[in-house]
């Protein structure tokens, strides 16, 4: 656990819960003993492989409000070691996280690798930027071959990202999951019919 999230994520009400659970002692050590500054390389490659996230954002009456987004693999964008993003593509047009941004934009982030059972966790402040405003940022964060409706971009500025243990994370996998892992079964299945076909045809003409 990077020391930098639980400055902000255990307040004193966390602390005292932590107390009372007897965990406290625990995370006050992993506290003082670690700190990261920006994403490592792990963090970096993880992001660039997920195809979705779920980001909590907080509206001006105090309520979190958790919503999901998703691309295609990659569409998570490494700006820097502090900073990722994403074109934000047009959906039921309700924009609550948008509106929430207008007047907090902090916002936490949770992307899961669910055949890995890993979650990462990350602490950031968002930053909305209108398309024609940044046009050097649309082409990084730009999707090739992807049908898309862009209406904005989102830029978030890390703070702080955590590591969360992989207990009670189901896991699940993608269509494309389960093709590549019976790849090789099909491509020998396919094998030894074309090799029944061959003798097959062998007998016939052999009588």
């Amino acid at each position: 656990m990077a020391k930098n999230f639980a400055t902000l994520a255990f307040t004193d009400a966390v602390k005292d819960l932590q107390e009372k659970a007897g965990s406290r002692s625990s995370y006050a050590r992993m506290e003082r003993e670690s700190f990261v500054d920006g994403l490592t390389e792990s963090e970096m490659d993880f992001i660039a492989e997920r195809d979705s996230l779920y980001m909590a954002s907080i509206g001006e009456n105090n309520f979190p409000y958790i919503q999901h987004r998703g691309g295609p693999k990659g569409f998570i964008k490494i700006l820097d070691e502090k900073r990722i993003g994403f074109i934000d593509f047009r959906g039921n047009m309700q924009y609550i996280t948008i509106g929430n941004m207008a007047s907090n934009n902090n916002v936490a982030l949770i992307m899961v690798d669910y055949p890995a059972r890993a979650r990462l966790k990350i602490l950031a402040r968002a930053e909305v930027v209108d398309l024609k405003d940044d046009p050097s940022l649309y082409a990084l964060l730009d999707l090739e071959n992807y049908k898309f409706k862009p209406e904005r971009m989102m830029v978030f500025h890390i703070e702080a990202y955590d590591w969360n243990c992989p207990q009670h994370i189901t896991p699940r996998y993608t269509v494309e999951d389960i093709e590549e892992a019976f790849s090789g079964q099909r491509n020998h299945i396919a094998k030894l019919e074309a090799e029944l076909k061959e003798l097959k045809n062998k007998l016939k003409t052999t009588g």
